[in-house]
Order: C-alpha cells, then sequence, then structure tokens
C-alpha cells in the first residue's frame, strides 16, 4: 500500500493532486480500492466487479483526460462492457458488448469502472431493500436504508470507496440515496447524458444521474459525460454547454407556502429550516410559492399510467418469467397490463393540466429548495410496509422528471442520531450548471460536514469554479497582469478579467533572467510558504489556443491550485530554468516585486 492512501477520501481533486506531485500512481489508487471494498465485503454493495488485474491494466493505460485514474461504480442497469447487466435479476442478465455510451465517455477520459452496483429491481423503489443481492444500508447506520433504487451506487460513493458513482434516476433514485448517505446527487436535465445502453424503467422520464462527494466532483463528471446522441431518441441538444455558472444576483428561491410533509420527523424538519435561514442569509429572497400542483404531479408517477412504461421495458421477460421478479416489484410492474390507451392519454391531459399551473409559481422564483426526503426508515420498517413508506419517500421527488425539472441534492447536516438530512434544489430544464453553483455554497455554508462516511472534512476540497460554457479561465502572473507589457495580448482575444486571486502554498517564484519584456517564473516545489498573485482571466477556447501559442519556453500552462482550493489552468515554469534566477518569493507578487526593484 501507498502511504497515506488509506486516509484519503477519494474526491477527485485528492486524486488528481497525488497524481500530479508524483505522490502515487492510478495503478496504486485502484489497489486500494480493492483492499477498501475486500475489508467492507463485496456484498450487498456490488452485484460484479471486474478483475483487479483487469483494473489495474486498465489503470496502467488510462488516457490522461481530465478524469485520468479516477476510480468509479456504475449502477447495474447500465452496461459496462465484459460484465454481466442484471438489473438485479439473475434471469434478466445478459453480457453486452460495449458499455453505455456515458461509461465510454468517462473512460476515454481516463476514468476507470470498478464494477456494478446493487439497486432496487429494475430501478422500482426508492428504498434499497428490493433486491436479491441483498440489502444495502446506510452507511451511518445498518439499521437504516440506504434509499434507492441506485442503492449500491450511492454506498459506495459514500463509504470513500470510489470518487464518484452512476446511478439513474426516474422517482428520485439520484436524490434520495444521496441524502441518506451524505453525498451530492445530480439529476439532470432529462435527454442531457445518453440513455444508450441503459435498460429501461419509464423510458420517457428517466435519466442517469451522478453521486460524488461534493458538487464539484458531481460537475466535472457531468461536464465530461454530457453529449448529444444520435443513436438515443430522447437526447436533447441544450440550449448551452453544461458548465458551473457564477452565482446569479437578486436570488429568488421558492420554498412552500404549504404542504410541507416530514411524517413526524421533527429533526428533518429543525435541518431543512437551517438551510432556508442559510440562503437567506446568503443575500437570496426567499419566496413562498403553491406546491399543490407538483404534489398533485407527483402522484401521476405510480398512480398513472407511466407505471405501464416500466412493464413495457421488460414486457417479454415479465410475462414469461413472472416468478424471476421480486415480489413488491412484481405487483407494481404487472398490474400496469390493467391500463388502457385511454388511461394513458387520461394521465398526459392531466400532467399538462398541472405543468401549466406550475408555470404560474415558476414565475416568482428561479429555483425551489424542498427536503430531499421529509425522513427516513428502518429496514425493518420498509419491509413490513414497502408500499406506502416508499411513496412517503417520493414526496418531493416523483414531479421532478414528469415536469422535465433539473434538480441537485446536497448534505444539510446530521440528526442527533447520527443519521444524515439533505436538501435538494430544483429548476426548470437545462438549469443544472445554475443549480450547481447555488447547491455548492449551500452545501459548503452547512457546518462541519464531511464528505460522505470519510473523516475527510467538505472544506478541504475543492469549490466548484464557474466557468462559462465554451470558455476556458486561465491565470497569470507577471507581463499579462493588468497595466503589464503583454496583458494586450488578453485584450486582442476579447478576454475578461474574472478576479484577482493567489496560490495555494507551496509555489517558488522567481525573476527569470535575460527575459524581454522582464517575465516570472512560478514553480511547484513544495516549499513557498505564502501564495503568489495571480488575476484570473476568461477566453473563448479558440482563443486560448491562439495564446497558448505566444507562451515561449521555459514557460508553459499548467494546472494552478489557488488558495481557495480550486484549480485553474495558469503560467508555470520548467524547473531547470530557474537554477540562475532571482527567488522573489518573498514578494508574493510580479507587481510587488517590480516596485521594490523600482525604488532601488
Amino acid at each position: 500500500m501507498t502511504a497515506g492512501l488509506d486516509e484519503l477520501s477519494f474526491d477527485i481533486g485528492a486524486l488528481t493532486d497525488g497524481y500530479a506531485s508524483g505522490a502515487f500512481t492510478p495503478a496504486a489508487v485502484i489497489e486500494e480500492v480493492y483492499r477498501r471494498i475486500a475489508e467492507r465485503g463485496e456484498k450487498p454493495v456490488w452485484i460484479s466487479l471486474l478483475p483487479m488485474a483487469d483494473a489495474l491494466e486498465k489503470a496502467r493505460g488510462a488516457p490522461k483526460g481530465p478524469l485520468y485514474g479516477i476510480p468509479f461504480a456504475v449502477k447495474d442497469n447500465i452496461d459496462v462492457a465484459n460484465l454481466p447487466t442484471t438489473c438485479a435479476c439473475p434471469e434478466f442478465a445478459y453480457a453486452p458488448k460495449r458499455s453505455a455510451t456515458v461509461v465510454a465517455r468517462l473512460e476515454a477520459a481516463g476514468a476507470i469502472a470498478i464494477g456494478k452496483t446493487n439497486l432496487d429491481q429494475f430501478a422500482t423503489g426508492l428504498v434499497g431493500t428490493r433486491s436479491p443481492y441483498g440489502i444495502p444500508s446506510s452507511v451511518f447506520d445498518p439499521e437504516y436504508v440506504s434509499g434507492g433504487s441506485s442503492s449500491g451506487s450511492a454506498v459506495a460513493v459514500a463509504s470513500g470507496v470510489v470518487s464518484f458513482s452512476l446511478g439513474t434516476d426516474t422517482a428520485g433514485s439520484g436524490r434520495v440515496p444521496a441524502g441518506f448517505n451524505n453525498i451530492v446527487g445530480l439529476k439532470p436535465t432529462k435527454g442531457v447524458l445518453s440513455a444508450t445502453g441503459v435498460v429501461p424503467a419509464c423510458r420517457t422520464q428517466d435519466t442517469i444521474s451522478i453521486f460524488a462527494l461534493n458538487v464539484a466532483d458531481a460537475a466535472k463528471v457531468m461536464a465530461t459525460a454530457s453529449a448529444y446522441d444520435a443513436e438515443d431518441a430522447y437526447s436533447r441538444k441544450p440550449p448551452r454547454q453544461f458548465a458551473v455558472e457564477s452565482l446569479p444576483p437578486n436570488l429568488r428561491v421558492g420554498i412552500p407556502a404549504d404542504g410541507l410533509e416530514f411524517f413526524g420527523d421533527v429533526e428533518a424538519e429543525r435541518l431543512y429550516r437551517a438551510s432556508v435561514a442559510r440562503l437567506k442569509e446568503s443575500g437570496a429572497s426567499i419566496v413562498a410559492f403553491d406546491f399543490t400542483p407538483f404534489r398533485d404531479a407527483a402522484r401521476l408517477l405510480y398512480q398513472g399510467p407511466w407505471v405501464a412504461e416500466r412493464l413495457a421495458a421488460i414486457r417479454s421477460f415479465a410475462e414469461t418469467k413472472p416468478d424471476a421478479l421480486h415480489e413488491v416489484v412484481g405487483s407494481i410492474i404487472l398490474n400496469a397490463a390493467k391500463l388502457s390507451a385511454v388511461d394513458a392519454f387520461d394521465g398526459f391531459y392531466r400532467l399538462a393540466d398541472l405543468t401549466r399551473e406550475a408555470d404560474a409559481q415558476w414565475a416568482a422564483m428561479d429555483v425551489m429548495l424542498l427536503p430531499t426526503s421529509g425522513t427516513t426508515y428502518k429496514i425493518s420498517e420498509l419491509l413490513a410496509d414497502p408500499i406506502q413508506l416508499n411513496s412517503n419517500l417520493g414526496y418531493y421527488t416523483n414531479f421532478v422528471n414528469l415536469m422535465d425539472l433539473s434538480a441537485l441534492a446536497v448534505p444539510a447536516g446530521f440528526r442527533p442520531n447520527g443519521l444524515p438530512f439533505g436538501v435538494t434544489l430544483i429548476g426548470r430544464a437545462f438549469d443544472d450548471g445554475r443549480l450547481a453553483a447555488i447547491g455548492d455554497a449551500l452545501h459548503r455554508a452547512s457546518p462541519d460536514l464531511r464528505l460522505g462516511a470519510t473523516p475527510v472534512k467538505l472544506h478541504d476540497t475543492q469549490p466548484a469554479v464557474p466557468t462559462a460554457a465554451g470558455r476556458i479561465a486561465v491565470a497569470v502572473v507577471g507581463a499579462h497582469l493588468t497595466g503589464q507589457p503583454l496583458n494586450v495580448q488578453l485584450q486582442e482575444r476579447s478576454a475578461r478579467l474574472i478576479k484577482s486571486a493567489r496560490t495555494a502554498p507551496g509555489y517558488s517564484f522567481y525573476a527569470l533572467a535575460g527575459t524581454t519584456p522582464a517575465k516570472p517564473g512560478l514553480v511547484f516545489d513544495g516549499e513557498g510558504a505564502g501564495g503568489i498573485e495571480v488575476e484570473i482571466w476568461e477566453m473563448e477556447e479558440a482563443a486560448f489556443g491562439s495564446f497558448v501559442a505566444l507562451i515561449p519556453p521555459p514557460l508553459g500552462i499548467g494546472t494552478l491550485k489557488l488558495d481557495d482550493g480550486s484549480r485553474v489552468k495558469g503560467f508555470l515554469c520548467e524547473a531547470h530554468a530557474v537554477a540562475d534566477a532571482e527567488d522573489i518569493t518573498a514578494y508574493g507578487g510580479w507587481r510587488a516585486w517590480l516596485t521594490r526593484t523600482a525604488q532601488l
């Protein structure tokens, strides 16, 4: 085992830093992943695992993309080549010849799929108790449910075994397990992530979802995975590429005027009210809205004709092998055969009416903030009352896909009994980037939160950094600063100054010899005690390419870590070039050194 690896949370920033510094390799991380799996036991979280030898081979040949060497898990209704897809039904299992489009995109970016995770059978349930492969429990208390249907995917992330995971979300399956396990659940706008290679639950309402330890990680995975897929009939071309946006000014956050339901969980209500207060303290306006049309739409998902889509997805199998279905899942899916085409149209009309009513509520708010779930339950309670309690867990989630909305679930604190609570930000379609900005700020405003069940604190990880889609942020440290002789190169490319900042400690700063105009060299050597002044500029991708072409050696563009934990592209210098250069680290920046030398 590589020293220190056993203490890492596996958040993407920590692994990326470790690879960049040479502290460890992807192969060493994969070995640690399998050690953690063995320590916890494979079951009931995992249904199948890639042999470690195969995973190590992937690690050694991983492309050096934005997710280089990052281990992830995949819900077992999403195809991964060389692993069976079971949907938590052994008799349904098949061997896919290729991975789902989203999995393939992630692996092309350097990520490493470790295995397939447990779920409520055929993604039918919000509880995690409906699987012949066992019942994953909350990482905080084995008596309580993990949430479903993406149960294993959430537990794999929250326990620190992988950096992120893929789930699916039709009724809340990418959000409820996040709330029960103190992690982030990103449910994107339908159609933004390809569904090719996914066994559908309700094909018109499904989306792949992303579980991660913080919003920055979820956003990075989302940016990598999202792309239009002509092979998927429900894929959509968004009006703008996904990117974390800046916090909107004058934000209006909606909370229900009435209809809030916590099912007797007073601590959940207290934590929800605290999240509302934090948003208000941040400057957001809190507005009351009528929750009625959203609540009524939620009831349609299981009480209306969309249940028939679950039968349509597996009709041949369900009718020929009904005994292979989990008892509760079978009762839900097979009963859908009683629904008629008239029932379907009645449901479509009712949903259209409710969506029009909801439009009037959206006119007064930018996003809404709801509990991810009003309460949680023990496994024994769910087994005793599987239908009603599952319905309770979907009270705040079931309407979201039906109404074509985006959502982001974030942790919001802990009850006195040690169980976590989460809230969900909900926006209109394609508001995913806005939700990421608001969700990250809200998550970080919560006191003393750690990543999942790991000991690592949220505030020790990087925040989600806003970057306009199609634009690249770059940190400049010397002759390109405002007022300096090469700043014109930025202005010629219509670059925009975002902010001034400082690097994290560990960078040494030098005045290079024999350069015209005078230029500094920034080197990461782990020695500089203070941060170095930088300016963050943003420009179009095409302009960035021409800008980089102007940079002479020994300078180049690498990745800088800032003092707030975020990372940005920026100027770095080859180490050999500073051998005869003046060390000016103590000045804290280029301007301060220029001022000092002018006075001498």
